[in-house]
């Protein structure tokens, strides 16, 4: 029909030892908003080297088509893996994925695929994001690059880069947005059943992933417990009550077991539990405070400004999920 935008087409690049929801989250977040935008992408798997490619997680993907086969492109994305490593010695491959770029509107990465542009050296001079366990790796291998570790994904001109694995997801949406607009961006979300859309700026940690989890059973259901009553007394007498143990008792585990001491993953969990609010709610600080468990908006602010280096309204204004 006349007048209507062309099929955007988009190559996703894989090889043997790429992860597989690099590939399949935002695969199907395209996949979705073509079908439910009326005017859909054209997605093809582009193959280093033959037509299987064996996942990580040990799936057979069956590529469309080899990368040298490829021609014209709208979007290149470079998912990442425990196969990078091997990727990145293979300069027949470097070289191809220089070439597409220079063809495709806008490139983008997943994960460690991130390392992959940059020894094709095509985030010489740029910002760049990956997962948060390779930021360092990235920023050494290649000095040139100006590698943030915190963000979901970072967009510089038309490179995008992403951290890990879920975190294709929200690069993803956020290419739809560009598209298409915020509300099929937002529908999408909602069908797959996923965040509505993570701001790129949003920080990678949260509570669970700076601290993880227990390894014990007692100290795990105390977790729990925190996580369900943070506007209660969570002094440490009264966790190491629940614990039958003595306060020094309950710090040692607490150190042992997920490195911090039990005042400050109290406070970490109440942080998260404001961030939460501040992004996708109307709440005023005070209420936002309150339910958190903080003692008042001010000891909030102080938390917010110890930790994350903005105040709880420079937080909202950067990274709300919905319009003022």
């Amino acid at each position: 029909m006349s007048g209507m935008p062309a099929v955007r087409r988009v190559a996703f690049l894989v090889y043997d030892g790429i992860q597989t929801l690099d590939l399949t989250g935002p695969w199907e977040v395209l996949h979705s908003a073509g079908a439910r935008g009326g005017r859909p992408y054209e997605l093809t798997s582009v193959a280093a080297s033959g037509a299987r490619v064996r996942t990580s997680s040990g799936l057979v993907i069956e590529a469309d088509a080899q990368v040298g086969a490829v021609e014209e492109l709208d979007t290149l994305i470079v998912v990442g893996g425990s196969g990078t490593r091997e990727a990145l010695g293979d300069p027949g491959l470097i070289a191809e994925i220089r070439r597409l770029a220079g063809q495709a509107r806008r490139v983008a990465s997943v994960c460690s695929g991130a390392f992959l542009l940059g020894e094709a050296g095509l985030l010489d001079g740029r910002t760049a994001a990956t997962h948060w366990a390779y930021c360092e790796q990235l920023a050494t291998r290649y000095p040139r690059v100006r590698v943030e570790p915190d963000p979901i994904y970072v967009r510089d001109g038309e490179l995008i880069t992403s951290a890990g694995v879920t975190a294709g997801i929200d690069l993803a949406l956020a290419l739809v947005e560009e598209d298409h607009g915020r509300e099929l961006a937002l529908e999408v979300a909602r069908w797959l059943v996923v965040y509505a859309r993570r701001p790129g700026g949003q920080s990678q940690f949260s509570v669970q992933l700076a601290n993880q989890i227990a390894s014990t059973p007692p100290l795990q259901e105390l977790q729990g417990w925190i996580g369900e009553h943070l506007e209660g007394d969570l002094a440490v007498a009264t966790l190491a009550a629940r614990m039958h143990l003595s306060e020094r008792q309950l710090t040692r585990r607490f150190q042992r077991e997920l490195g911090t001491s039990p005042a400050e993953y109290v406070e970490q969990a109440r942080l998260e539990h404001a961030r939460g609010l501040l992004e996708d709610s109307e709440h005023g600080l005070e209420q936002v405070a309150r339910s958190s468990g903080f003692a008042s908006a001010e000891v909030m602010r102080r938390a917010f400004r110890r930790r994350l280096g903005a105040s709880p309204s420079e937080y909202r204004d950067r990274f709300r999920l919905s319009p003022a």
